[in-house]
């Protein structure tokens, strides 16, 4: 049973988009979706499910088309749901300077900005137990995203489901590999088939009318809140290359304890989100970039 992250989306204005519609794949993500397949082409892969988000869709095609597979719609596997979808970089100097959104940042352990991880769980491993069943004794992939493939495995293998994001395993186009023998979980593994393929988004197209600006796009020489043209970095965020993983850091309360264990990351592996203070507060999980 095969938890395969979606290739990495064309998102040149790092949005935490979630489940907004209209986010396709990278000619890089493009790739890894072929690697991937070519990866898994000696595989008994009876079983194909993805998201109905469009990277997830785009990332199960060339596995559909390998193994003769049509692609089960299945959103027991999309991305978690996030009350600061939409914004650049999630957390910054906007959103916490908003006293409206304080409450929403009062309960990491739940969390409290959106869908709880026991729900992620639950339907999470609805949706395993069903491919596995479909499957009947050959392999399945479900397409998912980030915090959902996290929170499963974390679910299975007894640990709890609130964690540091920064110790996530869990990168675009990797696969987290499930064992069940008569129906009970064995174990887990992971894989990175196409780790050799930079996850950067498209070279800028032809320049767009002014004032205009393509979805999940600026307009050439702005950039939205929380963002800076290219080859800068804007305050509080450090760019790491193109395997990184989007996290913002926090300090340890009086008691050496990190107090944002089980905060969020973004999606996506293009930026690292670093505090304003020590003080700040944890990204939204479950925010696809």
């Amino acid at each position: 049973m095969h938890l395969l992250r979606h290739g990495k989306v064309h998102n040149p204005a790092n949005v935490l988009y979630g489940r907004l519609p209209g986010y396709r794949l990278a000619a890089s993500g493009r790739a890894m979706a072929d690697g991937v397949a070519e990866y898994l082409a000696g595989a008994d892969i009876t079983y194909l499910a993805a998201s109905s988000l469009q990277r997830a869709q785009e990332t199960a095609a060339p596995i559909a088309s390998r193994f003769g597979l049509t692609v089960v719609t299945d959103d027991r596997v999309i991305e978690a749901d996030n009350d600061f979808e939409g914004a650049a970089f999630g957390i910054n100097r906007q959103t916490l300077g908003r006293p409206q959104s304080w409450t929403k940042l009062r309960n990491p352990r739940l969390p409290s900005w959106g869908e709880p991880y026991l729900q992620i769980a639950h339907r999470m491993l609805a949706a395993i137990y069903s491919a596995v069943d479909a499957a009947d004794g050959h392999e399945a992939v479900l397409v998912s995203h980030q915090l959902p493939i996290v929170t499963a495995r974390r679910y299975l293998e007894g640990k709890r489901l609130w964690h540091d994001p920064r110790h996530r395993t869990c990168s675009v186009a990797s696969l987290t590999s499930l064992t069940f023998a008569d129906g009970v979980f064995t174990g887990a593994s992971y894989a990175e088939p196409v780790a050799h393929i930079a996850a950067v988004n498209d070279p800028v197209g032809p320049a767009a009318p002014v004032g205009t600006a393509a979805v999940g796009t600026a307009p050439i020489g702005s950039a939205p809140v929380g963002t800076a043209p290219i080859g800068t970095a804007p305050v509080g965020v450090v760019a790491d290359g193109a395997g990184a993983r989007g996290r913002l850091v926090v300090g340890p309360d009086a008691g050496g304890r990190d107090p944002m264990v089980g905060a969020a990351t973004t999606e996506a592996p293009d930026v690292e989100m670093l505090p304003v203070t020590a003080a700040t507060t944890p990204p939204v999980d479950g925010a696809d970039r």
